[in-house]
């Protein structure tokens, strides 16, 4: 490899610095804040926001029958739904800002939200 040799120690220090600089900066930049509120709508409109400091077991009301929500500090789950494939069941355990469970058969969606917005493909 011939090019090696026109690397000076110079370009290797600068080669490094922007390594760590790229590394510092990915846990610092690429979050989308903590967990603060649980958010579970009916039939599209907000039935309740929930701060996820506390524990809480919610029955939501739908077209199909109760869905059971627990909440728990940090995080919030959909413990069951009458729905036919229990999509929004398997999604286990919400903890971060953006994450979202949809019970669609059932009208019933819980999403997690922080103090700052978070982005995703679907908002550009």
């Amino acid at each position: 490899m011939p090019w090696l040799a026109l690397i000076r120690p110079g370009d290797w220090l600068i080669l490094l610095a922007g390594i760590g600089i790229v590394g510092v900066s990915i846990p610092v930049f690429w979050q989308g804040g903590l967990a603060d509120r649980a958010i579970i709508r009916q039939e599209g409109l907000i039935f309740a926001e929930i701060d996820l400091r506390s524990r809480k077991l919610l029955e939501v009301p739908g077209p199909l029958g109760t869905t059971l929500i627990a909440i728990e500090p940090g995080r919030a789950r959909v413990v069951s739904d009458p729905g036919p494939r229990q999509y929004c069941v398997r999604q286990g355990w919400l903890m971060r800002p953006g994450e979202i469970a949809i019970c669609a058969p059932n009208r019933v969606s819980l999403q997690i939200s922080g103090r700052t917005r978070v982005y995703d493909s679907i908002s550009y």
